[in-house]
């Protein structure tokens, strides 16, 4: 028998909280029924909604608190004053071992200060990165950083390239996932001095037979990669710009047959196809960011998402957990510490 799994749900994070929460858990229930969920909220406004949902009600367990963050507080405010809201205390749950991972809509920037205080750092692992996935014409494309660390060194993104291994292996499954470092040309000589000492050093790493070099910004929908190293900045940048463009073609699709009666008919005689593309560039497939390098699970959903994108937010901390992502990156960390050390320890012995 499987054993059960507590996930910690900030009930009250999110554009449509408490309700978008409860319907996603409701959802994530059908689909993991090893899962129980820890509801972090105000039980006066949970508690009618899960009477609604018996079999819910039965794997949920209220955690009350009447405070919650705001989507506009600052995170140095939420860290201030934010210590009995609903988002800090999930977060609390994982760090002391009643859940083994935490999800939230709320502030992303509190999120992070948060998760970053209660979880603490994996050590070995200076700053935790934020993680999701893409979809791209080969499956799914992990990326990151998505925005914690705006300005990052070499030895920075060496860690994310370790995190990003860690993250396709537990969420998508790969056995030994690509990695790419997200560089302005294919070329060795291409970009900043931090790529390319990160690309020297991911070359002398126990990474190196996963790294496939530098790949630049038309790689990410070709997939030629599974995973794509950046620093925030410039991932936040990408990640908005491939999303504004799926909502483009979007519209220009619409447009496009509502132009005549002749591109109606057309609509009717591909509306399958069209409904199997809406599918895949759906964003709520994908919703769920991951804060990787914390020494405990934190998964953003999207603030403006439904049940359904909760849920799937709530998927990615369930793989996570349940396929050691938190003792692969130990291990891997462990392995490239051992390597750097080599050559000091060979000195030593020397005659």
């Amino acid at each position: 028998m499987t054993a059960r799994l507590t996930i910690a749900l900030d009930v009250m994070g999110g554009d449509r909280a408490p309700a978008v929460v409860i319907d996603g858990a409701n959802i994530a229930r059908e689909r993991f029924p090893n899962v129980d969920f820890l509801m972090v909220g105000d039980e006066q406004r949970i508690a009618p909604l899960l009477a609604r949902l018996p079999l819910l009600q039965k794997v949920s367990q209220i955690l009350h608190t009447d405070k919650s963050v705001s989507a506009d507080e600052k995170p140095s405010v939420a860290l201030r004053t934010g210590r009995q809201s609903s988002m800090r205390l999930a977060l609390d749950a994982v760090a002391d071992g009643r859940a083994v991972a935490a999800v939230s809509a709320g502030n992303t920037g509190a999120l992070m200060a948060m998760a970053k205080l209660s979880l603490r750092t994996v050590p070995g692992i200076d700053r935790p990165a934020i993680a999701s996935i893409l979809p791209s014409q080969r499956g799914e494309t992990v990326m990151l950083d998505l925005g914690a660390n705006v300005v990052c060194d070499a030895e920075n993104l060496v860690q994310f390239a370790i995190m990003g291994d860690a993250f396709a292996r537990a969420v998508l499954g790969l056995v030994n996932p690509s990695i790419g470092l997200l560089n302005i040309g294919s070329e060795e000589m291409k970009g900043r001095e931090e790529l390319r000492q990160a690309a020297a050093l991911l070359r002398e790493s126990p990474l190196a037979a996963q790294f496939k070099g530098f790949v630049e910004g038309n790689n990410l929908s070709s997939g030629t990669v599974d995973v794509v190293v950046t620093d925030g900045f410039t991932g936040n940048v990408a990640l908005k710009t491939a999303e504004g463009t799926a909502q483009l073609i979007v519209h220009l699709l619409r447009e496009s047959f509502k132009s005549s009666i002749w591109a109606r008919v057309a609509y009717l005689l591909m509306r399958p196809a069209l409904s199997q593309f809406r599918n895949r560039v759906d964003p709520r497939r994908y919703n769920g960011a991951v804060f990787v390098g914390l020494n405990g699970i934190a998964v953003k959903s999207h603030g403006g998402t439904d049940g359904l994108g909760f849920a799937n937010a709530i998927g990615v901390a369930v793989d996570m957990a349940m396929h050691g992502f938190l003792d692969k990156i130990r291990g891997q960390i462990a392995a490239l510490q051992a390597t750097a050390a080599e050559p000091a320890s060979a000195v030593s012995v020397a005659p």
